[in-house]
């Protein structure tokens, strides 16, 4: 029976520096010569992603911007579901972004409202991802497959109530950090473009592994037969899947290690 393993990156499958270890490689490689279907689901950019799997050294497909994109191995899109176009205009204005980094996802790249070298530090030094300043508030909202709000907590959970408010079953929102507010199209989840997936390859869910720790992984982990929550995981992903076995936290290597004990590596 075919199997599938998916696994989100920054705080799971990445370390601490967001970067792939070479035991994490390793055991994706083995499992991949195994026959094993493999993929990513990030809210990181499709364009970016591309370079984590190189370094994993697998095919796999990419589900990207938490499901409002998602790749096949070779790189062709087979899903993609953006913000609606005035809905997007209404987010990016200083109603919503005040007190924090404004941020946008397009095909093309990642637009950001002003200059912000130290997160390419932490992030995307190995990929190589870059930013392109732009004047959101005066975007036409066209083609963006979600917003980001960077900040505190504190500031970002007051712009999320304010969203949630305004546009409630509208837009689907979400913390991918305690730092970072997501919102997507109300059809996108990382859950949902999971099951677009093992429909596409003919995987039944309860032979899918899956594993993440940040609130954007509920729907991805609901989904999976069999979800794992890594150790260092935020509460919310926890009480949401109380059930879910506790692995080892990302800077233990604890999606590999897991794996080498179900596939017996």
């Amino acid at each position: 029976m075919q199997k599938m393993i998916v696994s989100d990156l920054d705080g799971t499958l990445l370390d601490h520096e967001h970067k792939v270890d070479a035991f994490t490689a390793a055991t994706f490689q083995a499992l991949a010569q195994q026959g094993v279907l493999l993929a990513i689901a990030t809210g990181r950019h499709f364009l970016d992603v591309q370079g984590i799997r190189e370094t994993l050294g697998v095919k796999a497909h990419l589900i990207t911007s938490n499901g409002a994109r998602v790749h096949d191995p070779e790189n062709n899109e087979i899903f993609a579901e953006n913000l609606d176009p005035e809905l997007a205009r209404a987010l990016m204005q200083p109603e919503f972004s005040h007190g924090s980094l404004l941020n946008a996802y397009v095909d093309a790249g990642w637009l950001v409202e002003r200059e912000c070298p130290e997160l390419v530090g932490v992030y995307y030094k190995d990929s190589g991802f870059g930013y392109q300043v732009t004047d959101l508030k005066h975007h036409n909202g066209e083609d963006i497959a979600k917003i980001l709000y960077i900040g505190d907590h504190a500031t970002l959970t007051a712009i999320e109530s304010k969203i949630i408010d305004r546009f409630g079953d509208q837009i689907y929102i979400t913390f991918s950090a305690d730092d970072c507010l997501e919102v997507m199209a109300p059809t996108v989840s990382k859950g949902h473009a999971l099951t677009e997936v093992l429909a596409r390859l003919s995987i039944d869910a309860e032979h899918c592994y899956a594993f993440g720790d940040g609130q954007n992984d509920i729907q991805l982990l609901a989904v999976a037969g069999h979800p794992f929550v890594m150790g260092n995981a935020s509460p919310k992903l926890k009480a949401a899947h109380p059930n879910a076995p506790v692995i080892g936290s990302n800077d233990e290597h604890g999606v590999a290690q897991q794996l080498r004990q179900i596939f017996k590596l």
